[in-house]
């Protein structure tokens, strides 16, 4: 690796967007990425397999490192998960976060912490950054946490807020997206909430402002896209751009299908702050046409 190139330490870097950080940032940056259970190669990338929540094994990582940056990506984020398993979870989303901010402090280099748009109790969008938090289910109430604890133990610490993301996964996994365009190409039924609004957004377009963000801005960012759409609606997008006629698109109400961690209706957020700093979000039709020119 090129060691005259500054080091950036990404954590989840086997998860959908601390693997696509990591293969954007290694043309610009020499990139150590942190996985634990699904390790996975980059190329270009060193992967690092180290337990977070091992607070010895998170200290030696950065003598080892040495980074001069750190993107904060991993997290327990399966909302169903966190709800059941609160201990567990909060080990990883907030103690661990907690942690990384105090070596970072220590080392005065630029950390940009991964949160998300569920901070919010979705009834008062769209969502500026100074807008109070009131989160609905236990991820969001632990990303709240972890914003706050961060920020109190080292200030400079940038918090950049995703709103759902869309795009492909690494080879050997899928999420969400994938799922659902393989679901719609099998013609197998998709159940998908019409009054569930976000402001959806590339994992392409995120990656662009969470190193944008990297050393420019401390505080809270919102990384959003500009369009307001429901589940449904997105879904009836992709069928348009990936020209699947045949989908089996069920519309539902967020009353009509019990989950194990409360929704929140609308968590649509105002991106004009991250803008300011040239953030640029493309339309959803405009990024789902590259990623169909991919496949």
């Amino acid at each position: 690796m090129n060691r005259k190139m500054k080091r950036l330490l990404v954590t989840g870097a086997s998860g959908f967007l601390g693997w696509n950080i990591c293969s954007v940032a290694r043309k610009s940056w020499n990139v150590f990425g942190v996985a634990f259970s699904t390790p996975l190669e980059v190329g270009g990338v060193n992967i690092k397999v180290v337990d977070l929540t091992d607070s010895y094994n998170l200290k030696q990582l950065f003598l080892e490192i040495e980074p001069d940056a750190v993107i904060h990506a991993a997290a327990a984020a399966n909302t169903s998960y966190c709800q059941i398993n609160q201990k567990e979870s909060y080990r990883i989303n907030v103690d661990t976060s907690i942690h990384i901010a105090g070596l970072c402090m220590e080392r005065n280099i630029p950390l940009v912490f991964i949160s998300t748009d569920m901070v919010f109790d979705g009834l008062n969008a769209p969502y500026k950054e100074e807008d109070p938090v009131c989160p609905v289910n236990v991820y969001g109430e632990q990303k709240v946490l972890a914003e706050e604890e961060m920020i109190k133990c080292y200030p400079e610490t940038t918090i950049c807020r995703t709103s759902i993301m869309f795009g492909y996964n690494p080879e050997g996994s899928k999420n969400w997206f994938q799922k659902n365009v393989e679901s719609m190409r099998m013609q197998r039924d998709i159940q998908l909430f019409v009054d569930e609004y976000r402001t959806f957004l590339s994992v392409r377009k995120a990656v662009s402002g969470i190193l944008l963000s990297i050393g420019s801005e401390s505080g809270i960012l919102h990384l959003s896209g500009d369009e307001r759409v429901s589940r449904y609606d997105f879904a009836r997008i992709v069928t348009r751009v990936f020209n699947i006629s045949n989908a089996r698109l069920t519309p539902y109400f967020l009353r009509e299908i019990p989950v194990a961690a409360p929704r929140a209706q609308d968590l649509s957020m105002d991106n004009n702050k991250a803008k300011a700093l040239g953030f640029n979000p493309s339309s959803i039709e405009k990024e789902l046409e590259v990623l169909s020119s991919t496949t």
